[in-house]
């Protein structure tokens, strides 16, 4: 039988980080939708995502983004967050966006144009140092679009060395996260291209080198849950890019596209111990044609939702089942567990936290939305590139 009381706290406790660039506009490659009241610099962001806390209980961090996050002062971005009931979380560096990094950023065949890519991460830990911030999170869209292009291996090289150098500057509690996505915008090569070229640099690194898993940087059918006991296993899973995508792109919400694919995630992660390690759950995702506060108000549900139906999962029954080879009650197990509506569960949470039931309807009735609306006029609005 499952403790529900060791459910419930272990609901309590959890944390989902929000991003920022999910609070501005943001959208699909061809386009991008502006919505009135969407902040306008990185301290309007922290405001809403102070909204997204207010309802959920569960969501204390933000993620940043260099440069369209820069601030004169970030000793005051973290106050901002503080009084708020926030703190800043990641730093997301940015080396996909200027002219220079046409034939890649860290892997680019000219030392000068790599130097520029470093210097930036560089920054990125200066800034984690002013925020607080604990992890550096790397996505590189380096790659090559032509066999023949430029060579495979010495762009490896090239990765290993800027790794290393940055690696070597982090300071105590600091972690470096390394992303890997299948393709995009590179559609010959991609430099890190999936978890075994990340996980191979990460432990050559050392142990402040971790990688994030994106559930949208897949090909079709991947197992994904496989890979993440795997880096569960080896002590080398160091977060989540929580989004859904249905054919190629990975900005939609979490959840989304395949919920029970999700919820197995979430299994792994709670026999793996993930949730009580330093695991970082964050979200990853744009909003383009729907409301942004209550699309993330709504992720970070669907996270609690899987969460919940993991930590359901009778594991002594299932360990039975499989030791016997019981190959249908063991799956029975899971989907009973998959099958549980955990919302009064939720509901129950989230009275017990001291919060609304209904985090939708809460932050509905709580104006925001219409003030934000009103007040937010004049001035160029937060977005890619911004």
């Amino acid at each position: 039988m499952t403790d529900l009381a060791a459910v419930k706290a272990a609901l309590k406790t959890q944390a989902v980080e929000t991003p920022s660039w999910a609070y501005g506009n943001s959208g699909t490659r061809f386009k991008v939708f502006a919505q009135a009241g969407v902040p306008r610099d990185p301290f309007e962001k922290l405001d809403d995502a102070a909204q997204v806390h207010a309802v959920t209980g569960v969501a204390p961090t933000v993620a940043l983004h260099i440069p369209w996050d820069k601030v004169d002062d970030y000793a005051a971005l973290a106050k901002h967050a503080e009084e708020r009931g926030l703190k800043l979380g990641a730093i997301n560096s940015n080396t996909f966006q200027d002219d220079d990094y046409r034939l890649g950023s860290i892997c680019h065949p000219d030392a000068g144009v790599r130097r520029k890519a470093v210097d930036h991460l560089l920054e990125c830990v200066d800034i984690m140092d002013a925020t607080g911030s604990a992890d550096l999170k790397l996505w590189f869209a380096d790659g090559t679009n032509y066999p023949g292009q430029d060579d495979i291996r010495a762009r490896q090289d090239r990765l290993a060395e800027g790794l290393a150098e940055v690696y070597e500057r982090l300071g105590e509690g600091q972690r470096m996260l390394l992303e890997y996505k299948l393709f995009e915008p590179a559609f010959y090569t991609t430099d890190v291209p999936d978890w075994g070229t990340a996980y191979a640099h990460c432990l050559r690194l050392g142990e402040k080198a971790r990688v994030v898993v994106d559930t949208g940087h897949h090909a079709p059918g991947t197992n994904i849950e496989f890979i993440v006991a795997t880096l569960l296993r080896e002590g080398k899973l160091g977060g989540f890019d929580f989004n859904s995508r249905f054919y190629a792109d990975d900005d939609l919400m979490v959840g989304a596209a395949d919920p029970f694919q999700l919820f197995r995630i979430m299994f792994e992660v709670v026999c793996g111990g993930g949730l009580t390690s330093e695991v970082a759950f964050m979200l990853d995702q744009c909003h383009n044609i729907e409301a942004k506060i209550p699309a993330i108000v709504r992720s970070v549900m669907n996270v609690q939702e899987a969460t919940a139906k993991a930590l359901l999962v009778d594991r002594t029954a299932l360990a039975s089942a499989q030791a016997a080879g019981d190959v249908l009650g063991a799956n029975a197990v899971l989907m009973d567990a998959y099958n549980t509506d955990v919302r009064p569960l939720l509901r129950e949470v989230r009275e017990e936290m001291g919060l609304d039931p209904e985090p939708l309807a809460a932050y509905a009735r709580s104006g925001w939305g219409e003030k934000i609306a009103a007040e937010r006029v004049g001035g160029s609005q937060a977005g890619w590139g911004a």
